[in-house]
């Protein structure tokens, strides 16, 4: 991905299809119009998925609280939802090996009444997933057979568990990944993009965004016959710029999550806490080299600040785990955390958060043209787009199918996993560097490594306790699109969601690299660098962590 070639194209061309917002439903969105054979511009303001889409819970799946709750409250709503998540499973796994795998799961259950209530409802759960589902079937474990999968739990408070599988993915890398195969497909897609205003016909229908540059502060127009807004929970936001008459129909939902040392749970298995004081469901689930713990829910109305992981959140996640835990963990052993946004729609404005539906829903405004996928979730983004585009086929008189169901995103088509052992041996990387190559970038792994022939030195690791190279920061800056140490930190090495205290330690270096390929100055070199330090900084203190200690 050029990001010089693809702002000329934006800027001089006229297109079929403007998409705003490059989450996983406008990067699904640009993927699917793309292999129709329309024209497409995907622009985000910040960087790709750098909103709600990185910040997930990084489950692929149905949904076992709204399977629950679609029997308790005879909500068939629930139920379909559930479907359509476990449905779309397959396609996420399918299509980026890579980057989505099978995941185990066990739930700690206290009683044998317990764990013959979730014995049946994970059975239900496989079997609605249908005969193309591929993971292993739900099992009752015994209290032996238990803690023999997962040596961490609390024994004492344990009777029995119940083993059943979901789908895991990298979601920032995922999105991507999606925006990627959507340049290949002919996709013009732009990062740092800011629409801050619409043009209109003489019969008040969008013909053209107006756009700033969030990185040269140039401005700009791009011309489209269908604008679609795919912002997640900035929704309201683009639909009353295109109709201030609308009434707003998001209600976002903050959830946070925390990040723990692997060895929590002493095991490569995933656990779903199945009750809180809350009514939610919390998981604990192993994620590169760490325990990811979460999440919450709670109303959010500030969405002109980032949503921050905050000391009551760590309190709370952390009671909430260690009661299943054989030895509590302690605020000292977070590692890092972060908060994200669900767009959730409502019918009203009094409606509670927990009792809205992730599902989503396509609104075509008449008055101004203008597209809007509203809602939804990470696993049925394919789904999301494929309802959004076959109704943009509709309006624009088109008739092409959808595309997108076996399609391989970036890295996934050729992926063979064992070739780590021969990028080890040709690369000299450690076993953790070839496996990391090999799981972030897939069949590109490659193209990655190659960086190392021209410079050497680009094998050496960023930090001695990860796996991360130079080599990395390189191929992100020319391949995709990265332009700032949070770019490279937060949403393609995840080092930001692992671990502050090391991201603080590498940034200045990272920002060299950064540098060295875009040409900035010892000077802006040492800004980047501090302004992204200051920011890890702040996180550290509203959640009271120990302090950031230069070296540590």
């Amino acid at each position: 991905m050029t990001r010089e070639e693809n702002l000329g194209q934006l800027k001089t061309e006229t297109f079929d299809i403007c998409i705003i917002g490059a989450g996983a439903s406008g990067a699904g969105c640009a993927l699917d119009a793309a292999l129709r054979g329309f024209k497409v511009a995907l622009i985000e303001k910040k960087d790709f998925s750098s909103g709600t889409s990185s910040r997930s819970t990084k489950l692929v799946h149905g949904g076992v609280r709204y399977l629950e709750q679609a029997f308790k409250k005879f909500d068939f709503a629930q139920l379909r939802q559930v479907r359509h998540g476990l449905e779309e499973r397959h396609y996420v796994i399918r299509n980026a090996p890579h980057l989505a795998r099978p995941l185990a799961l066990l739930t700690p259950v206290a009683t044998w009444l317990s764990g013959l209530y979730f014995t049946i409802g994970l059975k239900l759960y496989s079997w609605i997933a249908g005969r193309r589902d591929t993971l292993p079937s739900s099992e009752w474990l015994s209290k032996k057979q238990a803690l023999k999968r997962m040596p961490g739990l609390n024994g004492k408070i344990l009777h029995s568990a119940v083993l059943y599988y979901d789908g895991q993915l990298n979601d920032a890398r995922y999105c991507l990944a999606l925006v990627h195969s959507a340049d290949e497909a002919g996709a013009a897609v732009l990062n740092y993009a800011e629409v801050t205003g619409f043009d209109k016909d003489d019969s008040g229908q969008l013909e053209s965004a107006r756009i700033l540059d969030g990185l040269s502060g140039e401005e700009y127009r791009i011309k489209a016959k269908l604008f679609i807004n795919c912002t997640g929970p900035y929704s309201d936001h683009i639909r009353l710029m295109a109709n201030p008459e609308q009434e707003s129909r998001i209600r976002p939902s903050k959830g946070v999550h925390l990040m723990l040392p692997y060895d929590t749970l002493g095991s490569e298995a995933a656990m779903l806490i199945p009750e809180t004081k809350d009514g939610r469901v919390v998981f604990a689930i192993p994620f590169e080299d760490k325990v990811l713990l979460g999440t919450t829910d709670t109303d959010y109305r500030q969405l002109d600040e980032e949503p921050i992981l905050e000391k009551q959140e760590v309190d709370y996640l952390l009671e909430t785990l260690n009661r299943y835990l054989d030895q509590p963990v302690k605020t000292s052993d977070v590692k890092a955390g972060f908060g994200g946004l669900r767009p959730l729609v409502a019918a009203s404005s009094r409606e509670d958060t927990k009792s809205l539906l992730r599902d989503h829903m396509v609104e075509h405004d008449q008055a101004s043209g203008l597209l809007s996928l509203l809602g939804g979730k990470w696993t049925t983004y394919r789904l999301m787009a494929k309802d959004t585009i076959d109704k943009a086929c509709r309006i624009l008189d088109i008739d092409a199918d959808c595309r997108t169901s076996d399609h391989y995103l970036v890295g996934g088509e050729g992926y063979d996993f064992a070739e780590w052992r021969q990028l080890a041996r040709q690369y000299g990387f450690g076993e953790d560097t070839a496996r990391h190559l090999l799981h972030n970038y897939g069949s590109r792994a490659r193209q990655v490594a190659a960086y190392c022939d021209a410079d050497p030195t680009l094998s050496v690791r960023l930090h001695e306790n990860y796996p991360y190279i130079k080599a990395e920061v390189v191929y992100q800056v020319e391949e995709e699109m990265a332009r700032t140490p949070r770019d490279i930190l937060a949403r393609r090495i995840r080092l930001e969601i692992l671990d502050w205290r090391v991201a603080h330690q590498i940034t200045p270096e990272v920002s060299a690299l950064i540098g060295s390929k875009m040409g900035w100055s010892e000077e802006e070199v040492r800004s980047y660098a501090r302004a992204y330090q200051e920011e890890l900084e702040k996180w550290m203190k509203a959640a009271e962590l120990p302090e950031l200690v230069s070296g540590s």
